[in-house]
């Protein structure tokens, strides 16, 4: 399967499940309002339909489509990260100042996936902008650092068979190479930090 299939697939299937789970969402809000959501299963019921609605918006863009000058506005990254950090481990700082192109915010992303599958206790993500430079770095306590993995980003090795849940692996150098942006990585044992030049 081609990328830009595998991304049109990735746009279509979230375009079609956030309005489902929106509906959720602002019938648990009607429910509310009178009086019938005050029960710890409506709650159960709501707090799930945010997640997975946060969740969509996320991986609408670390999966979707990203035409060439497409613009993303901070507020609305800043809303998304908001939206998945509740309730979770991990918190996020978007540090950058200015809105952005869809693919720089594609690519930061998906960065984030990569983060996640090594912050297994939680932790700390950053991103901010320096010029045509983006700088992203995990801090965490402790951290589980696959080298096959990672190695596979920066070129150092062929790429691993991953699965499912590793998935931002395989997509994340195809994408990069798209944009003609490429990573730099470097890793201590508390933190993690990717950089790439904007496209």
């Amino acid at each position: 399967m081609t990328n830009d299939l595998a991304t049109l697939i990735g746009s279509r299937i979230c375009h079609d499940l956030i309005s489902p789970i929106g509906a959720i969402n602002n019938g648990v809000e009607l429910m509310a309002l009178t009086g019938g959501a005050g029960s710890a299963e409506m709650a159960l019921i709501g707090d799930s339909a945010q997640n997975a609605s946060a969740r969509i918006r996320f991986f609408r863009v670390a999966f979707g489509a990203a035409p060439p000058g497409q613009g993303f506005a901070r507020r609305e990254v800043i809303s998304v990260l908001s939206d998945i950090a509740v309730g979770g481990r991990i918190s996020y700082q978007w540090e950058a100042a200015d809105d952005a192109s869809r693919a720089d915010v594609r690519n930061c992303f998906l960065i984030m996936m990569c983060f996640e599958t090594a912050m297994i206790h939680g932790g700390d993500i950053t991103v901010r902008r320096d010029g045509g430079d983006w700088i992203l770095t995990a801090q965490a306590e402790r951290l589980r650092y696959d080298t096959d993995l990672w190695d596979g980003l920066n070129g150092r090795q062929q790429p691993v068979k991953t699965s499912p849940a590793q998935v931002q692996f395989a997509l994340l150098p195809q994408v990069m190479l798209e944009t003609g942006c490429r990573m730099q990585i470097d890793q201590t044992e508390t933190s993690i930090t990717v950089s790439f030049r904007s496209a």
